[in-house]
């Protein structure tokens, strides 16, 4: 049987009380214990003192003096609380016994050196017995002491006493268990408050909050989670309609292109000239498509978390240089110079596909936005691992640098028709430098270039 959360806590908390309670119980069980045997062997001490100072000896005979004194009374009969002697010599034969021993004799331990208490009964009475050991002169044994007391009352406070506990203990345990579960009740009503609210939103209300409660304990804390984990929920439903409001777009666009090229060459009969003119221009959009499925498809795979990134020792300037020798021809239309400053022997940790796809991206990005006769400066900083690319472009506005990294996005200026793009290229190296734990940051400035810096772990 599955307990629910309220029954647990009162479960938990009677066990911890049943175990500290067992504990106290138990001590003042000892303590009352041990204070009435105490007591009684005090008791016994005095008797002892006062037995043995109306005895003498000689060599290994005990002689008894005084005699009518242990015959008053209180050793006559047994009575509520009486006291009972017995003097026993080495061979064990009694030697003196109180008169209401009657013809009961106590056991005892022939050779025995110290005060020995211990139990027993006479005559259906619980008593407590003290055996010494009788010596001479010569420090020789040559008899034993036994004194009895009563103990019926002690037994009959401490009998009391393990009842009263017994009775106690159920009793209280039941009634933790039910204030327990009762509290607890009362402590985890705002939780099911949350959990109403919380079952109650869906897509269509992401925008929705848990209400904070009023004190500033765990279950503040709780629901301020909650509240950052709906947000960064919302957040990401907002990109994903915006992904696919944008793929959308951007997919339709060349589509449109097409079937209106189509369509225009189907209307009439047209020179062979104009049929390879608009072919070249479907030829130009199909291409189009095939870049940006193949920019989806590698950020599909990115964000599918299947992705491993390999972790190998990289020799950056060649890394760099292969690369520049694939995209070089690109730079001649805009003779744009291209400087690297990297040194031989600079090696970097990580997967050499993924750190050459983030480079081609954020290089090419420095060509598409640099200016005519320009420069892209590539720059490794050895002291804090980072390297530089920087461009001498427009540069990109302040409001939007937090948004450049997110997909189909492209500042005003890019948007012209002249620089092609999907805005995929950026989102795509950072999610790769992400993986690979590289910083990619970028600083920009309207009209003077950016720069985007990759921060190398140690």
């Amino acid at each position: 049987m599955i307990l629910k959360f309220k029954h647990r806590i009162a479960l938990f908390n009677m066990l911890a009380v049943a175990f500290i309670a067992a504990i106290v119980f138990a001590l003042i069980y000892l303590v009352v214990y041990k204070t009435s045997y105490d007591h009684l062997d005090d008791d016994i001490l005095i008797e002892k003192d006062e037995v043995f100072s109306n005895l003498d000896w000689n060599k290994d005979s005990i002689i008894i003096n005084k005699m009518p004194e242990w015959d008053e009374a209180e050793h006559l009969k047994v009575e509520v609380n009486p006291t009972f002697l017995q003097i026993v010599d080495t061979k064990g034969k009694v030697i003196f016994h109180s008169a209401n021993l009657l013809k009961d004799q106590f056991l005892f331990n022939p050779n025995n050196k110290n005060e020995t208490f211990y139990n027993a009964e006479i005559n259906g009475q619980k008593i407590r017995l003290g055996q010494f050991a009788i010596k001479n002169e010569s420090n020789n044994i040559i008899g034993q002491l036994t004194i009895a007391i009563s103990q019926q009352e002690s037994f009959l406070i401490l009998n009391n006493l393990i009842l009263v506990l017994l009775i106690t203990f159920p009793i209280m345990l039941i009634v933790q268990y039910i204030t327990s579960s009762f509290a607890a009740s009362k402590a985890i009503k705002p939780i099911h408050q949350l959990i109403k609210t919380a079952s109650g939103i869906t897509d269509t209300n992401i925008n929705t909050r848990l209400i904070l409660p009023e004190n500033k304990d765990e279950l503040f804390e709780l629901t301020t989670t909650i509240n950052e984990l709906l947000t960064r929920i919302e957040k990401s439903m907002l990109q994903q309609k915006q992904f696919t409001s944008d793929a959308s777009h951007e997919i339709r666009t060349p589509l449109s292109g097409i079937r209106g090229t189509l369509e225009v060459l189907i209307r009439k009969e047209r020179e062979p000239k104009i049929y390879i003119e608009k072919i070249t221009e479907i030829i130009q959009q199909v291409d189009r498509l095939d870049l940006l499925l193949d920019q989806l498809l590698q950020l599909a795979r990115i964000e599918s978390g299947l992705l491993v990134a390999k972790k190998e020792s990289i020799i950056l300037k060649i890394l760099v240089n292969s690369l520049i020798n694939k995209i070089a021809s690109s730079f001649k239309n805009k003779n744009i110079d291209l400087k690297i400053d990297i040194d031989e022997n600079v090696t970097v940790s990580g997967d050499r596909f993924f750190i050459e796809l983030i480079l081609e991206n954020l290089i090419q990005n420095a060509y598409k936005y640099g200016n005519e006769d320009g420069y892209i400066y590539i720059h490794w900083n050895t002291k804090n691992r980072t390297l530089t690319i920087k461009d001498d472009g427009h540069g990109i506005d302040s409001v939007d640098i937090p948004n450049i990294f997110n997909r189909f996005y492209r500042t005003d200026e890019s948007r012209s028709s002249l620089i092609k793009g999907y805005g995929l290229g950026l989102s795509i190296a950072k999610k790769l430098a992400d993986i690979q734990h590289i910083g990619l940051t970028v600083e920009s400035n309207k009209q003077i270039g950016s720069s985007f810096y990759l921060h190398f772990p140690s």
